[in-house]
């Protein structure tokens, strides 16, 4: 199953640090995470230099899973030229056609 992430709760931090993260490093996740879009304050997990933003780098890297900010979140929030390497900002449209290139199953907002 392929499934996507909006991530937009105030929790997301530690599902993605506790759960999340460690699951798809570990290879037993259950679903395959073709994409993950960050709104919000929530944009500043993609930062360079953070725990999870290089956990997530990593992933992008071995897995070509997408990682989208928000662009007016990123902007407002003054760090769209700071998100770690792979980390693109767009809106939805964005979300649509990157995501439109996948077989995907499920989108899930945590």
């Amino acid at each position: 199953m392929k499934v996507a992430y909006v991530i937009s709760s105030d929790n997301s931090r530690a599902i993605l640090r506790d759960m999340v993260i460690p699951q798809l490093e570990s290879g037993n996740h259950g679903a395959e995470v073709v994409g993950m879009f960050f709104v919000f304050d929530n944009t500043f997990l993609l930062l360079k230099d953070t725990d999870i933003g290089e956990r997530l780098q990593k992933l992008h890297e071995e897995t070509g899973m997408i990682l989208l900010a928000c662009d007016q979140c990123a902007i407002e929030r003054q760090i769209e030229n700071n998100l770690v390497q792979g980390a693109t900002i767009g809106c939805f449209p964005v979300l649509y056609g990157a995501l439109g290139s996948v077989d995907l199953d499920q989108v899930i907002t945590f």
